[in-house]
């Protein structure tokens, strides 16, 4: 059987495809691993907020999460870049946008990590609410504040049986870098654009974008996997063997 397209996956590692594509990965990995760890901690706040007894607390948490939770990525994206900026005074718009390093990749560090912070919010939510309420109580009952039981009792209990659900927050995390190539940031996705049309190759460059994520999101399932096993609550997390 033979096909009318020649495929030539050498392209791929002829200079400077090559180093297009490892500063890609390498950029990929970095905003995505920022942006997951800036989303956890987000998200632990405002989802920590979301079940407090504090009312005004909740009502800031929920407008939080349902404000950025409900408005899509890119546009998100787009309105940080091009939009928040113009309400900024000129002396501070045109710094940004001029002696700012790279402000783009920055711009989505912002917009991803909120953005993702509001769904990890959730997931923290539905943890917290699911540990059965006698343990509130006793945590309580030892003399611990409000602040210290939620520190050192059921922030740490909720993330570990929240692990599952977080570890497809933080596979999304990686896969919504991709959007960043929409602002400007030169990627993974940025690059294999780049070698496409700069040699024609689309087929080689869109698979190897395409091998990219998906050895970055087996490597964050294997990762998570070994956290979920080291961390795991006997009887409340059982993960299918």
């Amino acid at each position: 059987m033979t096909f009318a397209y020649e495929f030539r996956w050498s392209v791929l590692w002829q200079h400077p495809y090559g180093e297009w594509m490892l500063q890609g990965i390498w950029t990929t990995l970095t905003l995505g691993t920022i942006c997951w760890f800036l989303a956890l901690l987000l998200g632990i706040i405002v989802g920590t907020f979301r079940v407090t007894p504090w009312r005004p607390l909740r009502i800031l948490a929920t407008a939080y999460t349902e404000l950025f939770r409900d408005i899509p990525l890119l546009v998100q994206l787009f309105f940080w870049y091009f939009a928040a900026p113009r309400v900024l005074p000129a002396a501070i718009e045109q710094y940004l946008y001029r002696q700012v390093p790279n402000v783009e990749f920055w711009v989505v560090v912002i917009g991803l990590s909120i953005y993702t912070s509001s769904r990890v919010a959730e997931q923290i939510r539905s943890g917290v609410q699911s540990i059965p309420p006698d343990q509130f109580f006793a945590a309580l009952s030892t003399g611990l504040t409000h602040f210290q039981m939620y520190r050192y009792v059921t922030i740490p209990l909720a993330i570990r049986i929240m692990i599952p659900p977080l570890t497809t927050e933080f596979l999304t995390t990686f896969k919504n870098t991709s959007l960043a190539m929409t602002v400007g940031v030169l990627e993974a996705t940025f690059m294999s654009q780049q070698i496409e049309a700069y040699t024609f190759r689309g087929l080689e460059a869109t698979t190897a974008a395409c091998l990219v994520y998906l050895v970055i999101t087996m490597l964050v399932v294997l990762l998570m996997g070994f956290v979920e096993k080291k961390l795991a609550v006997p009887g409340l997390i059982a993960r299918g063997r």
